[in-house]
């Protein structure tokens, strides 16, 4: 009687067990099934970066990590761009979003085959970019780039800038020493055989002084206002925008989230970036995401706001220097998407 009475115990224990297994896997299976009914709640979005993450982009990595988008109805995939860069793939449709530089906007909107595409956002009010040197070289303003070794692009609109620059500081364009190459290490560059590089101050700048190297440096935009353009921009599948004009402004609403908090807590801001991307160096990042904090916004009130004067006035440079088709006055933008 008791070994049966030990195996009916046994046999209730095992069909107990075996009850339990059933009611947790039903359990589970209903987590998985309300996260799977809610992430396919979201919209999908795919934003195709300009280059390798960086602090220009640190409110994307912001607004995901907290949970912005999510909130926002939006599932986002930030991906990185291909060799062509981030527009054809947002014209293609393949993105909905891409970052991209209204410079290199102007062959897109005078191409004969016609591109959907609009800038929605700046993410940086003011264009940042200039010419760096080490002070040893003495090159404190353009005219002191004579006899210099400047590495260039080979590009068209560059050169003309950098011409621009350089005569209206009353020095010879034709005297300096046009170097091809294209800098990647901006601090071992100076180091070797180039006395000036076109960086954007917030990574390549930022670099130069944690290398420890002294050096010059002077702005575009402070020599000539029509260079003031905007750099970087977010644009858009302007057919996807137009068509979902509610998840397009709920985008840059939980974007500009993640940029405000980005300004208000650049410490913070960059230490979600380096764990969204690992790889990049911590000191780096904060000391440029420091520097970034007053610049994504500066003056405006309205984060992402993109002026028609100065919009207008860079293309209608490029036009009166022959560098680009005639592009119509506030074409390929539009402040309309953006949250108040």
């Amino acid at each position: 009687m008791k070994i049966k009475k030990s195996i009916y115990l046994l046999l209730c224990t095992l069909i107990l067990s075996i009850g339990l297994l059933g009611c947790n896997a039903g359990i589970t299976s209903d987590k998985t099934s309300s996260s799977d009914t809610k992430k396919k709640d979201l919209t999908e979005i795919t934003l195709v970066l300009d280059w390798t993450p960086n602090t220009n982009h640190t409110g994307f990595y912001v607004a995901k990590e907290l949970g912005y988008y999510e909130e926002a109805g939006i599932d986002i995939n930030i991906v990185q761009p291909p060799e062509d860069g981030a527009t054809p793939m947002v014209a293609s449709g393949q993105a909905q979003f891409g970052i991209d530089f209204q410079d290199y906007l102007a062959p897109v909107f005078t191409s004969e085959d016609e591109m959907p595409i609009v800038a929605v956002a700046a993410l940086i009010q003011h264009n940042t970019s200039g010419i760096v040197s080490l002070k040893e070289d003495n090159i404190d303003t353009p005219a002191g780039l004579e006899n210099k070794n400047y590495a260039t692009w080979g590009l068209p609109v560059e050169q003309a800038m950098m011409k621009n620059i350089v005569e209206a500081d009353g020095g010879d364009f034709n005297k300096v020493n046009l170097i091809p190459e294209y800098v990647t290490d901006a601090s071992a560059a100076l180091q070797q055989d180039i006395d000036a590089i076109w960086i954007y101050y917030a990574w390549d700048g930022i670099a130069t002084e944690l290398a420890g190297l002294d050096t010059n440096y002077f702005y575009f935009k402070d020599i000539n206002p029509a260079f003031d353009y905007y750099s970087p921009v977010i644009v858009a599948n302007e057919t996807f925008a137009t068509e979902n004009e509610d998840i397009t402004k709920a985008f840059l609403d939980a974007t500009k989230k993640g940029y405000e908090y980005a300004i208000k807590d650049p410490s913070a801001a960059a230490d979600i970036l380096c764990q969204q991307v690992p790889e990049l160096d911590k000191e780096m990042v904060l000391k440029s995401q420091t520097w970034l904090a007053d610049q994504y916004k500066a003056e405006v009130e309205q984060w992402g706001y993109i002026d028609a004067t100065r919009w207008n006035t860079f293309y209608k440079w490029l036009y009166e220097n022959e560098l680009s088709e005639e592009i119509p006055e506030n074409y390929g933008f539009t402040n309309q998407y953006l949250p108040e």
